[in-house]
């Protein structure tokens, strides 16, 4: 009894206790639009488990990435940071995504989301696209995840990306750090995964437990399994959509089954705004993928744990991909990183809270690549000189736009002139972002090196 008081003294004061650490499973999806499921507006795709999911959790509908494509977006996820401050805003060829056999890679000497909880006992596991170098030394392995299960970069950079002559090496699938398979069937991927992410969850379910689920699809290009193809009424991309609605489905089920549906936070986003030339929906978000209109940026986000998030709820509050570290930290009783800038905040009260709450965010900054195109802070959005891209709903121009998102979520009434006070204020954030991330070749005087192998080497050799 003597030893037992001291403990149950520290829950109460709020230190999280072994036995109340909640198991977190994070599902990250590639490509997703951000009205491509029924919580966001979606009338082509059937999702009744994502549907389920929101009614049972809350959605935040200004949930923002840090970058417009994959391997700076899932940078920031992993670190709590900006790409540009971890350094893989662009590779050193110049490109926005790492490719197979680049010798850049997230620094091993980041801490990532999986090493903080790791630190206090979870167990961790990353299912999926990994996509932030395939160097071993970069490999989720070497990055905190117990296990790893899936394809280091996206699906299109093998042959199958139906460039001829064949553009790079043979898709590689790893378990690990081995490759197991070259050129997996894709039609199989997401069926594969879900099965990897259940088989850890029953391996895990006394908890605590990390899982990343990070599903390849619908990424071009789509594949589904039978059961999904040529189902939807939105071709390729929608079977995909609905595939990766059954496996939540089967996640969902699982947790109940095991009794530890109320133990668990389940998290559901895209990597990045929709790529609306494959048949994604962003609407009715300006722009997608590529772009730093909100359709690039802003991305779908449901968060459900039942007795914890208040079911049927949404939140319009700013929140940004790099507050996933530092809130499952809190969560957890971990510990963030304080020997390094983190740029992520706790949203506890985003998440549970029964009132409404404000985003801890003074500002949220639209990057493409290393250069910064907007500012956003609170319903004001200001595009100070955007860059052109390849994608064609992203036309260059360099004049300033003001925008307030409140009554205006589609960029379509430039205010600049109509309130030069609040451009003022946000082209003072924007030099706050300089000073300290950089602008192009300008550096930022808190940014860390990316990590680097030389010579590099791809998994597999044609």
């Amino acid at each position: 009894m003597p030893r037992i008081v001291p403990i149950l003294l520290l829950c109460l004061a709020g230190v999280v206790c072994a036995a109340e650490k909640p198991n977190f499973i994070l599902i990250f999806v590639d490509d997703l639009g951000y009205a491509d499921i029924g919580p966001f507006g979606s009338k082509l795709h059937r999702t009744p488990h994502l549907d389920r999911m929101a009614a049972e959790g809350r959605k935040l509908t200004s949930f923002y990435v840090t970058a417009n494509v994959c391997t700076p977006s899932r940078s920031s996820l992993m670190t709590g940071s900006y790409p540009r401050r971890v350094g893989l805003d662009e590779n050193e060829k110049g490109q926005w995504v790492l490719f197979p056999g680049n010798q850049e890679g997230l620094h091993p000497n980041e801490i990532t989301v999986a090493e903080t909880l790791k630190a206090v006992g979870y167990k961790t596991a990353c299912v999926g696209k990994w996509h932030l170098g395939d160097q071993r030394a970069f490999l989720p392995t070497r990055q905190g995840f117990d296990s790893y299960f899936g394809i280091p970069f996206s699906n299109d950079m093998g042959h199958d990306s139906r460039r001829q002559p064949y553009r790079y090496p043979p898709l590689p699938l790893l378990r690990m750090e081995e490759v197991i398979e070259e050129e997996p069937d894709q039609r199989l991927l997401t069926q594969r995964y879900t099965e990897e992410a259940l088989t850890f969850i029953d391996d895990n379910k006394e908890g605590p437990f990390f899982l990343y689920l990070a599903h390849t699809m619908p990424h071009w290009p789509q594949y589904s399994s039978e059961a999904f193809a040529g189902k939807s009424q939105n071709g390729k991309w929608g079977d995909t959509v609905e595939e990766i609605d059954w496996s939540t489905g089967e996640i969902l089920a699982r947790l109940q089954q095991l009794g530890i549906d109320d133990r668990t936070l389940v998290v559901f986003a895209s990597d990045n705004g929709g790529a609306t030339r494959h048949g994604a929906s962003n609407a009715p978000l300006r722009g997608g993928k590529g772009t730093t209109w909100e359709g690039g940026h802003r991305v779908c986000f449901l968060a459900r744990w039942p007795g914890h998030v208040p079911a049927g709820t949404a939140s319009d509050e700013l929140a940004i991909s790099v507050d996933i570290l530092p809130t499952f930290a809190a969560m957890a009783g971990a510990e963030v990183p304080a020997d390094r800038v983190i740029d992520g905040k706790d949203i506890r009260p985003l998440l549970l809270s029964e009132q409404p709450q404000p985003t801890p965010h003074l500002a949220y900054y639209y990057y493409f690549m290393a250069h910064l195109n907007a500012v956003r802070s609170g319903r004001w959005k200001l595009h100070l000189a955007r860059m052109g891209g390849r994608y064609p709903d992203y036309e260059p121009n360099p004049i300033l736009e003001l925008y307030d998102l409140s009554s205006d979520i589609g960029e379509t009434r430039n205010l600049a002139d109509a309130f030069p006070q609040v451009v003022e204020r946000l082209q003072a954030l924007a030099q706050v972002a300089r000073a300290d991330l950089g602008d192009g070749k300008r550096a930022g005087k808190n940014v860390r090196p990316p990590g680097l192998i030389q010579p590099a080497i791809t998994l597999t050799s044609n």
